[in-house]
């Protein structure tokens, strides 16, 4: 075989690998840079929410109360 062709190939080959890589890296950063960010800030805000809503349950005095008489009632 003669080494000109399996130079050829072998750049062939290494180029299409490195398209490959930039490609892919081009893509995810794409997705980083926010794409996906509207969706995770609108969990991130109902799990906010959730939690407020838990916080007021737990602090509320009603709620204390209960859980004294029923420490005491065991």
């Amino acid at each position: 075989m003669d080494i000109g062709v399996v130079v050829i190939v072998v750049v062939a080959i290494v180029g299409g690998c490195f398209y490959d890589a930039m490609k892919m890296r081009y893509k995810y950063q794409h997705l980083a840079s926010g794409k996906g960010d509207k969706e995770i800030q609108e969990e991130l805000q109902k799990v906010k929410t959730r939690l407020a809503a838990l916080e007021s349950i737990v602090t509320d005095k009603k709620y204390q109360l209960n859980e004294e008489i029923n420490r005491l009632n065991r």
